[in-house]
């Protein structure tokens, strides 16, 4: 399942550059995958409940084109990989045009939520990267 998350750039999120600030497009990202958990029924709750939480553990970003404030974005977001303890999202942002601005592969790890410690995934996150 991808998820898709409409957004429009805020005067907030410009740099000196004129454009949205790279840091930005992180936290755009995770918008979007919150999105997608949240359509998954992969709610903060939902994992808590497992006993487990998820930490990103390495993004990896390509800035293809710049964003500018008042611009309508896109964000999707959808399963990539799954490991044992880890799994890749992979996320786009597109602008009204439809022309990629940025696209990331995010790694996630599941841990036990008393030891911090890495654990298996869940069945419940599994069954969306088959």
């Amino acid at each position: 399942m991808e998820s898709r998350l409409a957004i429009i750039v805020r005067s907030t999120e410009i740099d000196v550059n004129g454009h949205v600030n790279n840091a930005k497009y992180l936290e755009y990202l995770e918008w979007g995958r919150e999105e997608w958990y949240e359509l998954s029924q992969l709610s903060y709750e939902t994992f808590g409940s497992m006993g487990i939480q998820t930490v990103t553990v390495n993004i990896n970003i390509n800035y293809k084109k710049e964003c500018k404030q008042g611009e309508h974005l896109t964000i999707t977001c959808r399963p990539d990989k799954m490991g044992r303890s880890s799994y890749v999202l992979k996320q786009e942002i597109y602008n009204e045009q439809g022309e990629l601005c940025a696209d990331a592969l995010v790694t996630s790890v599941t841990m036990d939520s008393t030891t911090r410690k890495s654990v298996e995934a869940p069945e419940a996150l599994r069954k969306h990267f088959s």
